[in-house]
């Protein structure tokens, strides 16, 4: 879509707001189907919306203030709430991402020196050769050829993550490693009745039940991972300083405790599922929306250009490609990783006017406050320019949560980043992607915001070999 001055930006797909909510047995069939259509216009509208629903009594916030004071100034009086639970910790366990109290405290403390500035800069030719593998596999195919970059983000983040955490190798297919994060998303991700309901955890789940090979996958390759790694560290050997060595030999600063086998493997299928899901999913919707707006695709290549050339991508380009990473943001915050946030009260809270009730919940929605029009100029536009430094003063920090926010912001945030600009921008400098015309994109909310039925997309090549052979 080419756009001059006076042409409006692009406006990605997403479901249109309902006038009025959804009854209860159609609230049920739509969070199931597809959360992202029980919001309605008051949600995009209004900065505190309160009642009673299937979930109980809920306190839906947009108002950035507030946000601050439950992820933040009061968060001792907010956990995460019984049905992200339900949902989340039989495929993650008791990691980071679901532990809570005490435990999460020490598991924080522990794994925190993992991914300080100095660990994730040494990730970064990691993240360069996985990118350039990726580019010269692209240039081998002809000029062209359609290609799923949803999976082939997959493939690359995960491609990345074997060679942080497990520097040694899987004996498993990668392919088939990716097939198994679907499966548990596509089946954890839709909620359940039982557990809006509260139903007993040995209730069969249908969703658990589908997902239930993909979690024995992730078991057998995290558990095979730890044992292999235990045993060559006991031996007295070199082993790879990568996090899975390093997650081994964490010790909590405070008591010296280090984690257990469990806690480990909870951790690396967080750092595989949620970690990965995270890096691959903004880097598929960012090629979407380049592929939509001319504009924006010309001014990346002109900055990838300038900034990379010909020669090798070096850790100081990366705070060079400010466009770049304006565009990774502005994708995250029209499909931010984590669509749904929600909070239970532990007491009875009040923040000015409002009363948030003990044992009541509250939720904070990413995807709906990254597209309030109370908060943002043109909310549903695509207009990466809002992330440049000139402009991005003006977003409240508490307005823009792809990451989370508070002590519980995603550990692996900066990593992500880094592997996000690497990644994009190594594609930019070497081929462009154009979305198949026939394909109908839309977001879908499984955990987080995937695109349903994938991204068909199809090669050109910009620079690089041009080799007619066909790769696989």
């Amino acid at each position: 879509m080419a756009q001059g001055l006076d042409v409006p930006y692009f406006r990605p797909p997403a479901p249109e707001p309902r006038l009025e909510p959804h009854g209860l047995l159609g609230f049920l069939m739509a969070i199931r189907r597809n959360p992202l259509t029980t919001w309605t216009v008051r949600h995009f509208e209004e900065r505190v919306l309160t009642g009673e629903g299937a979930l109980g009594r809920m306190t839906v916030v947009n108002d950035p203030a507030i946000i601050r004071h439950i992820l933040l100034d009061n968060v001792a009086n907010y956990r995460k709430d019984d049905l992200q639970l339900r949902v989340l910790a039989p495929g993650l366990g008791r990691g980071l991402l679901t532990a809570e109290g005490d435990e999460w405290k020490l598991q924080r403390r522990t794994i925190a020196p993992l991914f300080t500035p100095r660990t994730v800069a040494g990730f970064f030719p990691a993240m360069v050769e996985s990118a350039n593998r990726l580019v010269q596999r692209w240039q081998r195919r002809s000029e062209g050829r359609v290609i799923d970059a949803s999976l082939e983000m997959t493939r690359i983040t995960l491609d990345v993550l074997e060679r942080t955490i497990f520097t040694q190798g899987v004996s498993w297919d990668p392919d088939a490693l990716g097939r198994a994060i679907t499966r548990y998303f596509d089946g954890l991700g839709r909620i359940d009745p039982l557990d809006i309901f509260g139903m007993p955890a040995w209730i069969p789940r249908v969703g658990r039940w589908r997902a239930r090979p993909a979690i024995r996958f992730f078991d057998e390759v995290v558990g095979e991972l730890i044992t292999s790694r235990k045993a060559l560290l006991a031996s007295g050997a070199d082993a790879p300083r990568d996090l899975l060595t390093l997650l081994l030999e964490a010790a909590d600063p405070e008591t010296g405790r280090g984690l257990s086998d469990l806690e480990v493997r909870a951790n690396i299928v967080t750092f595989i599922g949620a970690g990965h899901e995270t890096t691959a999913n903004a880097l598929s919707w960012s090629l979407y929306l380049l592929s939509q707006d001319e504009r924006a695709r010309a001014r990346i290549e002109h900055e990838v250009d300038e900034v990379l050339g010909d020669g090798a991508f070096a850790p100081e380009h990366v705070e060079r490609l400010v466009y770049t990473r304006a565009v990774l943001e502005e994708a995250m915050r029209l499909y931010p990783p984590a669509p749904f946030l929600s909070r239970a009260a532990i007491a009875d809270d009040r923040i000015g006017d409002l009363l948030i009730p003990g044992g009541s919940v509250v939720t904070i929605a990413p995807y709906v406050l990254h597209r309030h029009r109370t908060l943002w100029d043109e909310p549903d536009a695509f207009r990466p320019e809002r992330f440049l430094p000139e402009e991005r003063g003006r977003i409240d920090r508490f307005a823009y949560l792809p990451f989370g926010a508070g002590p519980r912001v995603c550990i692996g945030m900066s990593f992500a980043i880094q592997e996000a600009i690497v990644v994009l921008a190594t594609i930019v400098r070497a081929v462009r992607l154009d979305l198949d015309p026939a394909h109908v994109v839309s977001p879908m909310h499984r955990i987080t915001l995937r695109p349903e039925g994938g991204l068909p997309m199809r090669l050109s090549h910009r620079r690089g070999e041009r080799a007619g052979s066909e790769a696989p």
